[in-house]
């Protein structure tokens, strides 16, 4: 039998999926849930403790006594500033050597990964887990892009590697050639909002998410959903389109159900 899997659990439905596989194949899990963060039900049935975010100390200690050896980061956590984070000693310690306020989320995933591994744990990408979810190539759905919706396509990836390198979001909504807006610290679902106040009148925006440059795939690959679907559709966006093989489809069946039911497309693009 394979090692028991540790899964350090952030918001979103990522780490049920992981936990989802892990039955499949009968691998034990232990789930380090992050208080307000994750979803509960994470934790349901299986091996399991909460921990605040900013307590690393108690994170590190969880995992060596139920014999963790290898783990998967999974789920989102909204960054908190570094006075509300309330770190422990062990926290402090880190973000005094490596800085806080300069890092932008992958580098920050980097910094911890590094640390868990110079604590003795190995690291594993969600996707070792769960490859066969990511997107592949082309339609999901019976919905295609325009030549319209192709060059708003083409415009947003652009968008994107400029915002990924600078470390700042995965994600932008283009409509016409526009840039109705780029992710930044609130998130995905939050920036389909935000467009939605800016839509002009004619065929609605695309959705684009990505991968940054240089991005550790072990940590916060772009991920989609059938409520991302929804999102976009009451955003009255005209499509979603998503770095193939980098991009994770959590439940592929029902966002392509609501993606044709709403008419609108949903596709993985290749890029270089």
């Amino acid at each position: 039998m394979a090692d028991r899997l540790g899964i350090v659990a952030g918001a979103g439905a990522l780490p049920l999926r992981l936990v989802e596989a892990c039955r499949a194949v009968e691998r034990p899990v232990f789930v380090l849930a992050f208080e307000g963060a994750a979803d509960p039900a994470v934790t349901a049935g299986v091996p399991h403790a909460w921990v605040r975010l900013g307590a690393a100390g108690d994170g590190i200690r969880i995992l060596r006594e139920n014999r963790i050896e290898e783990l998967v980061l999974a789920g989102g956590v909204n960054r908190p500033s570094l006075l509300s984070l309330k770190p422990d000693w062990r926290t402090a310690k880190f973000f005094a050597r490596i800085g806080y306020r300069a890092l932008g989320d992958d580098s920050l995933l980097r910094a911890i990964m590094r640390e868990l591994e110079e604590e003795g744990f190995r690291v594993l990408g969600a996707e070792s887990i769960l490859g066969a979810a990511l997107a592949p190539e082309g339609p999901l759905g019976r919905c295609l892009p325009d030549a319209e919706a192709q060059a708003d396509i083409a415009l947003g990836f652009k968008i994107v590697r400029v915002l990924g390198a600078l470390d700042i979001g995965q994600a932008a909504v283009v409509q016409q050639g526009l840039v109705l807006g780029v992710e930044a610290i609130e998130g995905t679902d939050a920036l389909i909002s935000r467009a939605a106040g800016l839509r002009r009148e004619g065929p609605g925006g695309v959705l684009v998410k990505g991968l940054k440059p240089g991005q550790d795939r072990r940590a916060d690959l772009p991920t989609i959903g059938p409520d991302t679907v929804k999102a976009a559709v009451a955003a009255g966006l005209r499509g979603v389109a998503v770095e193939a093989g980098a991009t994770f489809l959590l439940d592929r069946p029902q966002l392509v159900v609501e993606a044709d039911r709403a008419a609108i497309f949903v596709i993985g693009v290749a890029q270089p």
